[in-house]
This record gives C-alpha cells, structure tokens and sequence, in this order.
C-alpha cells in the first residue's frame, strides 16, 4: 500500500465513481451551494473545490451521466494502521435514491480488495441524522462522538460521530 494513490474508475449497478477533474469543479461547486449542501459543508467556490481536487484524492460521482456529488478518500497507508476515511456528499437531485450509500459501497469493495484495507471511517455531524441512517445502512457503527470537532458554517462548533466499519477482506 505504499505507492501514491491513483483512484480508478469503478462502477456500480446505478453510479460511476471516476476520479474527478477539472470539468468538475463547477458542478461540484453547483452541488455544494445547494441550501441543504452547504448547511453541512459550508462555504465553496470554484477556486476552493479546485484546491481539495488537487489535494484530496477524489471520485467524482455520476448519476445517470451526470455529476451528483463527490467521494473523498483519505488513505492511511501506514502498514501497521492502514485505513480509509470517506467524505461523501451528493445533490439534492439525487438524495434519497442511495447514490451515496452505493459509491461508498463500490469503493469500499475497490479498496479491500485492490489496497489490502479492512477498516474504513466516516465522520459526519452528529445532528446530521440523515447521513448517519445513510452510513449504517451501508454497515458503519458508532464508535464515539468527536467533541467541538467542526466549526459549522454558522460559526458554532459543533460534534461529530465517529463511524466505523470493518471488514474481513484485508490482509492479517
């Protein structure tokens, strides 16, 4: 798991996970200054989702043919605690059909059988009840809260739940 990673197109049975590029960045900021987007993520322009493009390794997620959110991978390559955190958000467009939870899914499958990973994170607002219904129905469970973990575009610190999941497929 050492060498730099290069994200892969994957499919699903209903989204493409492709790593994401310039062409995207408008879309991707269209998706982020939706009302419901932006009350969890905050404040994004073009030039802000250009810099975590280049330095976040990235899946841009396709519904259909079009750009409906976007998967972070953050890849702990460390060989005695290697492990993947996910940050996944998708528009308001295509929220409630399980495009999110699928991407998480394939890209699961892709890093515990292609990198060797057996255990994945996702950190989401502890108030944001809907993406932690989304989370466990694609297998994470709580593991703790993160106290003032994140400041919420309000300004307010709020906490984060700490999610986990672990699976069999990864190297002893």
């Amino acid at each position: 798991m050492s060498d730099e990673l290069r994200l892969p197109l994957l499919r699903g049975e209903r989204v493409v996970l492709r790593p994401a590029a310039e062409a995207d960045v408008e879309p991707l900021a269209a998706i982020l200054a939706e009302p419901e987007v932006r009350a969890w993520w905050g404040a994004y322009d073009a030039a802000r989702v250009r810099r975590e493009l280049a330095e976040i390794p990235t899946w841009a997620i396709e519904v259909d043919g079009v750009v409906g959110g976007w998967l972070h991978a953050n890849e702990e390559a460390e060989p005695d605690y290697p492990s993947v955190a996910f940050d996944v958000l998708v528009s308001e467009r295509v929220r409630g059909g399980g495009y999110g939870r699928e991407a998480l899914r394939v890209a699961i499958a892709w890093f515990a059988v292609a990198r060797g990973h057996h255990r994945f994170t996702i950190d989401p607002a502890v108030e944001n009840e809907r993406a932690v219904r989304a989370y466990e129905a694609v297998g994470f469970r709580r593991v703790g809260v993160l106290r003032r973990y994140e400041r919420g575009p309000d300004g307010r610190w709020r906490d984060g739940l700490l999610m986990e999941l672990v699976v069999e497929a990864g190297p002893a």
